[in-house]
């Protein structure tokens, strides 16, 4: 039997996963997150797009991919720059 996941049951099942990053999201794209150290889509909240569009291997697939989850939670990205600590 075909499980059938709804978007409002999908968000719940990212939450299953070590990260809630789109679950068909290309390799390269999350190779770059994973190396700029987010895992999670609140860590992208941080970042301005485009801070995330200049990390080698995330495309405009990616982004759009990217934007779609954020908005799927309510989220977005940052409108600021990262905010550095001392």
């Amino acid at each position: 039997m075909k499980k059938v996941i709804s978007k409002n049951n999908a968000a719940s099942e990212f939450d299953q996963q070590k990260g809630d990053l789109p679950p068909g999201l290309a390799q390269p794209a999350q190779r770059a997150l994973a190396g700029a150290g987010i895992q999670r889509l609140e860590q992208l909240t941080k970042f301005t797009e485009e801070e995330i569009k200049q990390l080698h291997g995330i495309g405009p697939n990616a982004l759009k991919q990217l934007h779609e989850a954020l908005a799927v939670r309510g989220l977005s990205f940052s409108p600021k720059g990262k905010v550095k600590s001392k």
